[in-house]
C-alpha cells in the first residue's frame, strides 16, 4: 500500500465527522462561539502532539507564511461552514463544501503545472455535476 493512502482514508473519515458534528454544535451554540471552541480543541490536540513527539519547529520564512495563511484559510472555511450548516441542511452544505478539491486541483494545474488525466477530468466534471444536481 502506498504511504499516502492510509492517511488519506483517515482524513476522509475524520472530515466526515467534521462535516457532521457542527450541525449538532450549532443547535446549541452560535457559529461565532462554536469556532472559538473549535480552536480550543485544535490547540489542545496541538499541544499534546508537540509534547509527545519532542517536536522541533522548522523555520523558513516562506514556509511559515504559507502555513499561517493555510491556518487562516482553514479558520475562515470552518467559520463559513458553521454559518452555512446553522442555516441549512447538513446534507447539502457538506456535499457542496466537500467539493473544495476541485478548487485545489485547478490551482495545482494552473500554478504548479500539475497534469490531470482524461479520467481525472471526467471525475472532476462529474463532481461538479453532482453539486449542481444536489442543489437543484
Amino acid at each position: 500500500m502506498q504511504g499516502w493512502i492510509l492517511p488519506t482514508l483517515g482524513a476522509l473519515i475524520v472530515w466526515g465527522f467534521w462535516g457532521f458534528i457542527p450541525k449538532l454544535t450549532t443547535t446549541y451554540l452560535e457559529p461565532k462561539s462554536a469556532i472559538v471552541y473549535e480552536v480550543v480543541g485544535a490547540l489542545i490536540l496541538g499541544v499534546i502532539v508537540l509534547v509527545s513527539s519532542r517536536f522541533q519547529l522548522d523555520v523558513h520564512p516562506k514556509g511559515i507564511a504559507f502555513a499561517i495563511t493555510t491556518g487562516m484559510l482553514g479558520f475562515i472555511g470552518a467559520f463559513c461552514f458553521l454559518q452555512a450548516v446553522s442555516k441549512g441542511p447538513v446534507t447539502l452544505v457538506a456535499t457542496m463544501s466537500a467539493l473544495y478539491p476541485v478548487i485545489s486541483i485547478l490551482l495545482a494545474v494552473f500554478i504548479l503545472h500539475e497534469s490531470v488525466t482524461l479520467q481525472q477530468s471526467v471525475g472532476i466534471a462529474l463532481a461538479i455535476l453532482a453539486m449542481i444536481l444536489v442543489t437543484a
